[in-house]
């Protein structure tokens, strides 16, 4: 219901009205159901004040069915003032509408929505006049009666909220030819809600689910189409199957406390045999071991390549001469097939690799799986089939109920030369470097070739390439246990320690590999680049090309190697989003009018829990200093420079429209300009800006601890006194104070604006306490190395400022691109957005920060693109040409990054 609310906002302003639903965000952009009620709320009191536009009104939400999903929906509808109307009073509703509309009084808005609930009598009627609606009888004999939903209430709802259960044998609530007669009749339904996802079920026109991300689809009955997008004619529909996920919190407890009722006795069962037969057949463990039903669990996990437990050497020795791929399809799990299966292909002593399967979600589902069977002996295969063959033959004793039926398929047979050992092409990459996002660039490279691969990278690299290569990674590190860390758990992954800066050890490890990814710093590159010059390799790096890295072009090209550097984030998935959607422009002949960007690394919202509302995975001082370099950028024609003293207070605040709930701000990030020379659009944009993003208030308060003095990097004299000062003393100091004064945060408020640091009050308070919340107040001693106020408040930000437990991060990359088009044609507004959040877990190897992630993995899809021999061009190369951008993009979203594109 708030998702639909949400989108509710979005469709009226392509139809022109702006609403207050329009400020409302999806569900899971809140951190809680409180939060997001709130939200609700305050639509509502907005509604109640200002109104709706009389030309949407009356704005009747129209629920089907009464039960826990309708009660739920209309739990979230009640925030908003309104008003229920019986079913039978729908055509005086909008009578008494179309009167005030004669009456000339249009421009009166209305300040509250309409609710109706419509239960199975307000559907249907009986076929004979003579009869009255019987429930029972409908249920029982529903062929007896006839649709009157899209006569009675379909004319006059505006949404439909579909939440009612639904089988084949009754009659739809809305067929499309329904929805066709309707529309001719200049019906005024906007949208549907269905909540049930049934699938070309009660509501015939829905036929497909969305997604959490992409909530809805259009429906265009005139011309019987379907789009993406909010823009043109027809009604908006969502149909989101997993929607508890958004409220996964809230989701877990209902149904934990739900199941905790039944928990506890079975729990204490001693005898599996004493339980009812269905909760034994569901029961997984007992007395904790597998029960025989469910022992096809660990024999299909042992089959699977990926488990970090068996090593290569292993795995390759278990290649048999002969393969096929077998498919079987049926009731597999829930009747428990796949044991007869497995018990067929391990009694022949025949090898079995599991590639995929999909388990059936209910018990008319069929499951499928696949799976790789292998043995030297070609006649021990074709037996393993027939038996298989056999237990699918439905005159056999295994088709007893037509949910015992099995599926057979089976592909061609591939013949492996192991005397050549041609079969298995090894591949090699060097990383360097053992932070944070070295190792999903190593989950990433290592996976290839695996059944997990094939999914992402079917469409996107040659399937000769994913299938008959294995990729090695050497994990490179100063210090070896940093390396090892990384390496653990990933197989065909090696830790070594080494030395970048030691260039025979250097060289010894470039010289085995096919590509190297540098994870190091900046200043390594060059010393890196100049050994793989020399041994004539590929380089990978995430970090913006250099003077000295320019200098290397013509080498790299005569030395026939490919230099791909910027392929990570900021720079990289930047660079790809935004050449995308301004070289399709181009090919259209449009024009570039303005190319805005922003891109921010930032706490997850429920992690943003200090007055600042930012945290820090690494050092601080790096993101400071970033803060106080200069800027430039051109808007509208002008060229603009902001110094970087003044940098903080010049952040504006900022909403997106694709993430209105998110209270933004942006900083002005360096040289904008030259990314219009980079990009090709320097002599056509008038507007071209690159912004960091942080939560609201954040250069406010930034700016205010600069001018008292925190950032400063000289030489304090109370820390260069031979007794340590504590921080509560140092404090006093900056703000000269008294250290016998009560000092809180109201005290330092009120001293900040006494000496001028800041204009508003407000933001005094959250220096304030952002001051107190850094612990500047704690008469803890300053640690020695602390040299200067910088190095203090660095050092500060880096124990109070940190993530804790679960808690995640965000990325969150966002392009804006207007562009124009000759000929009269209309200008159009290009958007491209990327959210990821990190990714945790209790166990430390499987999580990742969403930076970790955006950066680890575009690295190691350009070092897969050059191992593939995707990219052809040689030199020193940004990935800005389609070569590199389209098949990188194509991973990204393949791998799951979420990448969007809108065009208005």
């Amino acid at each position: 219901m708030i998702d639909f609310l949400s989108g509710l906002g979005q469709r009226f302003l392509s139809l022109g009205y702006s609403t207050p639903f329009l400020s409302l965000g999806a569900s899971y952009m809140y951190s809680s159901l409180a939060m997001a009620k709130a939200a609700v709320i305050s639509v509502g009191e907005e509604i109640a004040t200002m109104g709706l536009p009389s030309g949407i009104c009356p704005l009747v939400f129209v629920f089907t069915g009464a039960g826990n999903v309708s009660h739920g929906a209309r739990e979230i509808f009640q925030l908003l003032p309104h008003a229920f109307v019986d079913p039978t009073r729908l055509p005086e509703l909008f009578e008494m509408a179309k009167d005030v509309k004669e009456a000339g009084r249009t421009s009166k808005r209305v300040c509250q929505v309409y609710g109706c609930v419509v239960t199975c009598q307000d559907m249907v009627e009986p076929k004979d006049p003579s009869k009255l609606f019987d429930k029972a009888d409908y249920y029982a004999h529903p062929e007896n009666y006839r649709p009157i939903f899209h006569e009675k209430i379909a004319p006059f709802a505006s949404v439909i909220v579909n939440c009612m259960y639904w089988e084949k044998r009754y009659p739809r609530l809305l067929t499309t030819a329904q929805l066709q007669g309707l529309t001719r009749n200049g019906c005024s339904l906007v949208g549907i809600a269905d909540i049930s996802c049934d699938i070309g079920g009660s509501i015939e026109f829905v036929n497909q689910t969305t997604f959490i991300d992409s909530p809805f689809f259009r429906y265009d009955p005139v011309n019987n189409s379907y789009h993406h997008g909010m823009e043109g004619s027809g009604v908006i529909c969502s149909a989101v199957d997993i929607l508890p996920t958004e409220f996964a919190r809230e989701a877990s407890q209902h149904f934990g406390d739900i199941l905790s009722e039944f928990v506890g006795v079975l729990a204490s069962s001693k005898y599996l045999e004493k339980l009812p037969m269905h909760l034994r057949r569901a029961c997984i463990v007992h007395g904790g071991s597998l029960t025989s039903l469910f022992e096809y669990i660990p024999r299909m996990r042992n089959s699977n390549i990926e488990d970090p437990s068996r090593n290569l050497p292993n795995i390759q020795s278990e290649r048999m001469k002969h393969t096929t791929l077998i498919s079987l399809s049926g009731h597999l799990f829930d009747q428990f097939l796949i044991n007869e299966a497995l018990d067929i292909i391990e009694a022949a002593g025949v090898s079995f690799k599991l590639v995929k399967f999909d388990v059936g979600q209910s018990t008319e589902a069929m499951s499928y799986s696949e799976l790789e069977i292998g043995a030297d002996d070609k006649a021990l295969l074709d037996k393993v089939i027939d038996s298989l063959a056999s237990l699918a033959n439905p005159s056999e004793r295994h088709v007893d109920s037509i949910n015992n039926v099995l599926t057979l398929k089976v592909g061609k047979f591939k013949e492996m030369n192991l005397e050549s050992g041609n079969d298995i092409k090894n591949k090699a990459v060097l990383i360097l470097g053992a932070g944070r996002v070295c190792r999903p660039a190593a989950e990433f490279l290592t996976s290839i070739g695996s059944s997990s691969s094939n999914k992402w990278l079917k469409s996107c690299i040659a399937d000769d390439f994913q299938e008959n290569t294995c990729v090695k990674v050497i994990v490179a590190s100063l210090f070896l246990k940093d390396a090892q860390e990384i390496a653990e758990g990933i197989p065909n992954a090696t830790a070594v320690q080494l030395d970048a800066l030691n260039h025979e050890s250097l060289c010894n490890y470039i010289s085995v590999v096919d590509v190297v990814i540098s994870l190091l710093p900046p200043s390594f590159h060059s010393n890196v680049a100049s050994a793989c010059l020399q041994l004539r390799k590929h380089l990978v790096t995430a970090s913006y090309v250099d003077d000295s890295m320019s200098k290397l072009d013509e080498m790299a090209k005569s030395s026939g190697v490919t230099f791909l550097c910027e392929m990570g984030l900021d720079p990289g998935i930047d660079h790809m989003m935004a050449m995308k959607m301004i070289n399709e422009a181009h090919v259209r002949g449009g024009k570039i009018k303005s190319f805005i960007s922003y891109c921010g690394g930032l706490p997850s919202p429920d992690a943003a829990n200090n007055p600042i509302g930012y945290k820090f995975s690494w050092s601080p001082a790096g993101a400071v200093r970033a803060g106080r370099n200069p800027a430039t950028y051109k808007h509208h024609g002008e060229i603009k420079h902001v110094d970087g003293n003044n940098l903080y207070d010049s952040a504006s605040k900022l909403r997106l429209p694709d993430f209105p709930a998110f209270a933004l701000e942006c900083l002005p990030n360096r040289n904008s300009l030259v990314y219009g020379d980079l990009y090709g659009i320097g002599n056509e944009a008038l507007t071209i800006f690159r912004g960091t993003l942080r939560y609201e208030g954040f250069g406010e308060i930034m700016g205010t601890l600069a001018r008292i003095g925190l950032f400063s990097t000289e030489g304090t004299p109370i820390l260069e006194n031979e007794i340590r000062p504590t921080y509560r003393s140092f404090m006093l100091d900056l703000l000269n104070i008294l250290a016998e004064t009560q000092i809180g945060e109201k005290e330092i408020e009120e001293r900040i604006m006494a000496l001028g640091l800041c204009k508003q009050r407000d933001t005094a308070l959250k220096t304030a306490k952002t001051i107190v919340f850094l612990g500047f107040l704690a008469v803890a001693e300053i640690p020695i190395f602390c040299k200067c106020a910088f190095n203090v408040t660095c050092h500060r930000m880096e124990e109070r400022l940190a993530y804790s437990g679960t808690e995640q991060d965000m990325v969150l990359l966002h392009h804006e691109v207007e562009v124009d088009f000759p000929n009269g044609l209309p200008s159009e507004n290009h958007r491209a957005t990327l959210l990821e959040f990190g990714r945790t877990s209790e166990e430390k190897e499987k999580s990742y920060t969403a930076m970790a992630l955006t950066v680890g993995i575009p690295a190691a899809i350009g070092a897969l693109l050059i191992l593939a021999k995707k990219i052809e061009s040689k030199g020193v190369l940004r990935p800005i040409d389609p070569e590199i951008y389209l098949p990188a993009l194509d991973i990204l979203e393949a791998y799951g990054f979420k990448l969007v594109e809108k065009i208005n």
